[in-house]
């Protein structure tokens, strides 16, 4: 999580990992080689590999961020961040304009674009098209946001929403996930360890950690969530349910 103080600015500088960002408040500008962006709530955006970019709060107030570094920072490089030159010339701030073909590396989420009801070409901002598309089944529905097709090589990012009794099984990955509540709560599994998270709460799935989510609520409950690295072509997911079942199957205990 970043908060960056009204009026604060941090000075051009690169990274040696990709950061893919999710404007939670206010409103902040973000320079690149792109351009200069505003950015504001519900933005979301790629900072690739060695790009040189730098921050810049609005007077009104605060911003504030979700932020996902991949590969993690290295600690005995000094977090591996190093400063670098201003760009030759200052642009004006543009806001993110998801309908322009060149908008690559940014995009806008709103709540409503998780509801399967408004998905027709006349209510979607952009061109209906894979970009656009919900995944849902069995009471969840995903949005992609940050992939490969976007540019990022290391890392995910996506929106979830739980509609009641939306049930994810136990299971785990090959990867790291992480969970920002931003709305509703939900039931959450870690390892055998029940949690109810709501709006604000962060959690964590690291390799080989068996999770899995309900929704207790009358109302839909979402969040941000986060891969790294990407997951594989195949076998991304591992539910205990099905393992469960080849047991029983053949016989074999452990």
């Amino acid at each position: 999580m970043c908060t960056l103080e009204a009026r604060g600015w941090v000075a051009t500088h690169v990274h040696s990992y990709e950061e893919s960002v999710y404007i939670l408040d206010g409103e902040a500008e973000l320079s690149t080689g792109e351009g200069v962006f505003k950015l504001r709530a519900g933005d979301y955006g790629l900072i690739q590999v060695a790009l040189p970019h730098s921050w810049r709060a609005s007077p009104s107030g605060d911003a504030r961020w979700a932020q996902m570094m991949a590969p993690q920072p290295r600690s005995r490089f000094g977090g591996d961040t190093y400063f670098v030159d201003d760009p030759p010339q200052e642009l004006k701030g543009q806001v993110i304009d998801v309908r322009d073909p060149r908008t690559r590396s940014f995009g806008h989420i709103e709540p409503s674009n998780m509801d399967v009801s408004r998905q027709t070409q006349d209510q979607l901002a952009v061109s209906a098209s894979m970009r656009t598309a919900l995944l849902v089944y069995s009471g969840i529905t995903v949005k992609m946001m940050l992939d490969g097709e976007l540019g990022a090589q290391h890392s995910t990012m996506f929106m979830v929403q739980y509609d009641p009794n939306g049930v994810a099984g136990q299971h785990d990955h090959p990867f790291e996930e992480t969970y920002l509540i931003l709305d509703g709560e939900v039931d959450a599994t870690f390892d055998g360890e029940r949690y109810r998270m709501a709006a604000g709460d962060i959690g964590f799935a690291g390799v080989g950690c068996v999770h899995g989510f309900s929704n207790p609520a009358d109302g839909a409950v979402r969040w941000l969530e986060t891969q790294a690295p990407q997951p594989p072509a195949r076998y991304s997911y591992r539910f205990a349910r099905d393992w469960d079942y080849l047991r029983k199957q053949t016989g074999v205990t452990t």
